[in-house]
């Protein structure tokens, strides 16, 4: 795992008072997982480069620990000790701590003072290809160039790894650099090596401090940092844009496991698409967002004119809370204010507020409820709101196993009661649609792959007695 860094600033020398390391030296350091080295391969007037070496003892890190009872192969033959990962942060941090905070005795002018910079990361995972590593870094103001690897030149047929070798260029502080690189080199594989608590939430927050909050990925990039734990990143994005709500609503559709192979577009924004997609097609202008959480189909609904009256419902207060103030509802033009409503109720007991709608949308809800509630807005919604329309999607299990940290047989989020295959929800679905006078369809969502499906399953009822009028 090897990071270099090379200046032409003169004289480029200087590169080494910054980094608290002597040139004409070999230096290592031992750190939890391994030893870090830093050596110079080139010093002089005119350019100077400096690079730090990880040597990861995988072996080393699980020996000893218990393992030996749920022995998995994973812990002793894996990618660590060859691709820079939070490995990398945790040696920038402890080796070049000093430079990083922006610290340096001898050349104090220098560590204001942006220098030219060139920084080459040997080996980055990425999941999202080259095209993430350009979103990334190319909005800080680096000149980005990326060299991709055959997965083995042996059989071409394989495709292309998803590693990828980066060169970034830009003339900054070298603290601002080393700040970057230790918030985001993590971010690419999001398998950070330690328990990710409070601690991290605060680290992501100092060194992102006066970059992360204008970045158009800010929302990637914090949840992924924080490993896809919904409290902390809701915690950080409010934080970071200036707000004060820190809990986490209690039906989170942000699943921690969401990001795809090909991240040309989010999942829930493809999800929230289909489904505002299939709400357009039914003709309604009346719609329900059952289970609404912080609002992101109800502000997708209120940008369409077509839907003259939207209703979101959810169990809890404080998610309503934070949808009102997203939507800017105590801002919005009388007018465009009466559209929308927020109601605060169960999803499992018949509420008269919920009749009569076109339309009703349940995006990944129901997975969050155990059989007994989940039969009771079965007949909450079919049977006695009964609108003409529901668009209904849930998460497609068979489809978990494309997502590499995700451990098998775990759900995608902790609150999720369950997750059903293909089969399984097109047999629940056409049951529900026979039972109370529905006709159904099936779309999927995302990226579709031939032998597991798309990540998200979406049904689209039809009430019988109106769509055959």
């Amino acid at each position: 795992m090897l990071l270099s860094i090379t200046t032409t600033h003169e004289p480029a020398s200087d590169l080494s008072y910054l980094l608290h390391k002597h040139p004409d030296r070999f230096q290592s350091f031992k750190l939890s997982f391994g030893n870090a080295h830093v050596f110079y391969p080139t010093v002089s007037e005119e350019q100077c480069t400096a690079c730090l070496l990880l040597d990861v003892d995988p072996v080393g890190m699980v020996r000893g620990k218990g393992h030996h009872q749920s022995f998995l192969l994973d812990q002793y033959v894996n990618d660590r000790p060859y691709v820079a990962s939070s490995f990398m942060s945790v040696a920038l941090s402890q080796v070049l701590g000093s430079a990083l905070n922006g610290r340096c005795k001898d050349r104090p002018g220098l560590v204001s003072t942006p220098i030219p910079l060139t920084v080459q990361i040997a080996v980055l995972p990425v999941r999202g290809g080259e095209d993430l590593i350009r979103e990334i870094f190319e909005p800080l103001g680096y000149e980005v160039a990326v060299q991709s690897y055959p997965l083995d030149e042996q059989f071409p047929d394989w495709g292309e790894s998803p590693c990828y070798s980066a060169t970034l260029t830009a003339t900054k502080t070298l603290s601002e650099l080393l700040n970057h690189l230790y918030v985001l080199i993590p971010v690419f594989d999001n398998r950070k090596h330690y328990f990710v608590g409070e601690n991290e939430l605060e680290k992501l927050l100092e060194k992102g401090a006066g970059w992360l909050a204008d970045h158009p990925l800010k929302e990637q990039i914090s949840r992924r940092y924080l490993k896809f734990k919904p409290s902390l990143y809701l915690t950080a994005l409010a934080r970071l844009v200036g707000e004060t709500e820190t809990e986490d609503p209690e039906l989170e559709n942000d699943e921690t496991t969401e990001d795809l192979p090909d991240k040309a577009v989010p999942l829930n924004q493809q999800r929230l698409g289909s489904v505002m997609a299939a709400l357009r097609a039914s003709g309604a202008q009346s719609v329900l967002d059952l289970g609404c959480g912080e609002g992101k189909l109800l502000r997708e609904l209120l940008a369409d004119r077509q839907f003259e009256q939207i209703v979101g419902l959810d169990i809890s207060v404080r998610s309503l809370e934070i949808a009102a103030k997203r939507l800017k509802l105590k801002r919005l033009p009388e007018r465009q204010a009466q559209r929308v409503k927020l109601l605060h109720g169960s999803l499992t007991y018949r509420d008269r507020r919920l009749e009569g709608f076109d339309a009703a949308a349940l995006v990944e809800v129901i997975e969050h409820l155990d059989p007994p509630r989940l039969a009771a807005l079965e007949r909450m919604l079919f049977e006695f709101a009964r609108p003409k329309t529901v668009v209904l999607t849930t998460p497609n299990r068979e489809y978990n196993v494309m997502w590499e940290t995700l451990p098998a047989d775990q759900l995608r989020h902790a609150d999720h009661r369950f997750e059903w295959t293909r089969s399984e929800f097109q047999t629940w679905a056409t049951g529900i649609a026979d039972q109370f006078g529905y006709s159904v369809r099936f779309l999927p969502v995302g990226p579709e792959d031939k032998a597991v499906g798309a990540p998200t399953q979406m049904g689209v009822f039809e009430l019988k007695s109106h769509t055959d009028t």
